[in-house]
């Protein structure tokens, strides 16, 4: 038996299996399946070249990690493989590092990802705010709409650099460069795209051959439609435009082969940056995608921590393959649940539907235009990001505004982990501002207290944040005081950081020969005095259950004082 801090490997595809899988369930995962296969193919293959990869590496992903992810998995419908959120991650760290590092990276990630399932760390990640979520999200849209301007208008250019004012320095040297025809391919694809009927869900019963068609087109992806319509223009009409045979050389029919990269320790122990951008963004997109996934299907919550072990199953095995960072994506798992899945087993059928045409179809992808898959890519950018959030900023306050804004800007400028980091960093700044304004002291009036005597009230939290309106305690005492007492039933909770304030507060009195006296200690806090021993520093006889208490004891204590 597993220790009772670590996560049950249970994948939510045996749970399915076992719970009577019918044949109607199966038609209808086969044909989801087969559906999202489409989708990912040309998505796939453009997420690889635009991440500065061939386009095989995106395609070997899609199928071992979206196989896995879903054989493995902790979600009933949620698709794996390589992201768009990926794409300025991994060129990054191509340009950096090499595509030898990239895939330890990657394989160190899948590790880190998987530990962080198996020590149930999965809802940790629930926890990143929403503003540094939408930053970064934007950030990373912007980006890849700017990577793909090179192929988008045809230019010619040496390959782009990483950084983003550098990017637009080489594109605008190059813009006299611009071909029209890439220009219009680009375009026509794009259109198509966002044109494309998107339902797939329609009636179905005796209404002509019209209602027939338009359902047969409906199922047909507009990125599939838009790549094969640009492949025939560029095959018929010998259009002057890259293609992925031109640069690539073309896919070969082939399984990829197993390949251990080069390891060393020393070279590994640099990659640290790399494997936590790669591993904190797998896990965020995986479980934001699922989350997503659970509010469009009638079935059981997905498990976040068997979802983040089975996606650094996929993330260690994929690059061993030569594959990419892979992740749960929303847009195929939201095309996947559309195209009627019900359980794990469509993301088996998608990954093998892209075997299948990899196997059977590779060479047709030679004359796939590079403009074409900038289109589709540039749809996938705009539908990233969350553009409307820019606008509602008004009505949100000035540190969120500041977090979201500031997550942005530094994942355009600088990159996803500075983002991230610094975002984090102003979250928890605001977030103990916040906190430390809810705790409060308030002074009893003197006309209710014994002569000689203070006393004040402790609202809320008593944290690191708030410890200096403790603090200033000392310093509002009039000069004929010979007792404090606090009053601390609302006091909620405290940290070691607050008992050090009492304990330097105790100290401070004892010097100006002032008593100090707690009334009301709630049985949090009072555990903590007892435990460190400021309990019996104090005197037990100081810690009285209430105000009554207090001033009884103070008013007894005078009496027994001499003459």
């Amino acid at each position: 038996m597993l220790p009772a801090r670590l996560h049950p490997f249970r994948p939510r595809l045996l749970d399915t299996l076992a719970g009577g899988y019918d044949r109607q369930t199966l038609v209808a995962d086969v044909g989801a399946g087969l559906t999202v296969g489409v989708v990912a193919l040309p998505l796939a293959m453009a997420f690889a070249i635009a991440s500065g990869v061939k386009p095989e590496q995106g395609l070997f992903t899609a199928i071992l990690a979206g196989l896995l992810i879903s054989a493995l998995g902790g979600s009933s419908v949620q698709i794996g493989g390589p992201a768009g959120a990926f794409i300025v991650i991994v060129y990054g760290i191509l340009e950096r590092y090499g595509l030898t590092n990239l895939l330890i990276s990657t394989a160190m990630a899948g590790v880190l990802m998987f530990l962080m399932g198996l020590f149930k760390l999965g809802v940790l990640v629930r926890y990143v705010p929403v503003a540094i979520v939408i930053g970064f999200t934007n950030g990373i849209a912007v980006l890849i709409g700017l990577s793909q301007v090179k192929d988008f208008f045809g230019l010619q250019t040496p390959k782009l650099p990483g950084d983003f004012f550098a990017q637009i320095k080489v594109l605008a040297q190059a813009a006299h460069t611009l071909n029209p025809y890439a220009l219009a391919i680009a375009g026509a694809s794009l259109a198509i795209v966002v044109l494309w009927p998107k339902g797939y869900r329609m009636p179905v019963g005796a209404q002509g051959l019209a209602p027939k068609l338009r359902r047969l087109v409906a199922h047909m992806p507009g990125t599939l439609v838009a790549l094969v319509l640009a492949t025939l223009a560029v095959t018929l009409f010998g259009l002057p435009v890259e293609t992925i045979g031109s640069r690539f050389g073309g896919i070969p029919r082939t399984l990829p082969q197993l390949t251990l990269p080069d390891f060393d320790w020393e070279t590994a122990k640099q990659l640290l940056i790399p494997t936590v951008t790669i591993a904190l963004l797998g896990a965020i997109e995986s479980l934001l995608c699922a989350r997503v996934a659970d509010t469009l299907i009638e079935a059981p919550r997905h498990d976040p921590n068997q979802e983040l072990m089975a996606q650094g199953v996929a993330n260690f095995v994929s690059p061993l393959f030569g594959g990419l960072p892979a992740t749960g994506t929303i847009a195929r798992t939201v095309t996947n649940v559309r195209a009627g899945a019900r359980t794990p087993v469509a993301g088996l059928v998608h990954a093998l539907t892209i075997l299948l045409v990899v196997l059977v179809a590779a060479p047709l992808a030679t004359n796939v235009p590079l403009a074409a898959l900038a289109g589709i890519l540039a749809f996938v950018a705009w539908n990233m990001g969350e553009w409307r959030e820019f606008a509602r900023l008004r009505h949100f306050t000035l540190q969120y505004r500041i977090i979201l804004v500031g997550t942005f800007l530094l994942t355009v400028v600088f990159d996803l982990t500075v983002a991230v980091e610094v975002g984090l960093v102003l979250a928890c700044a605001f977030f103990i501002h916040r906190m430390s304004t809810l705790f409060r002291v308030h002074a009893l009036p003197h006309r209710d207290l014994p002569e000689g005597v203070q006393a004040f009230e402790l609202f809320g939290p008593l944290f690191f944040g708030a410890v200096g309106k403790i603090e200033e305690l000392a310093a509002k005492l009039e000069p004929a005081t010979r007792a404090l007492v606090l009053d601390m039933h609302r006091l909620i909770s405290m940290d070691t950081s607050g008992l050090d304030a009492l304990q330097e507060l105790h100290r401070t009195l004892q010097r100006k020969e002032v008593a100090l006296v707690l009334a009301n200690v709630n049985e949090q806090p009072l555990s903590l005095m007892r435990r460190s021993g400021f309990e019996a520093l104090l005197g037990a006889d100081q810690i009285v259950p209430s105000m009554t208490a207090a001033f009884d004891g103070l008013e007894g204590r005078d009496e027994a004082q001499p003459g």
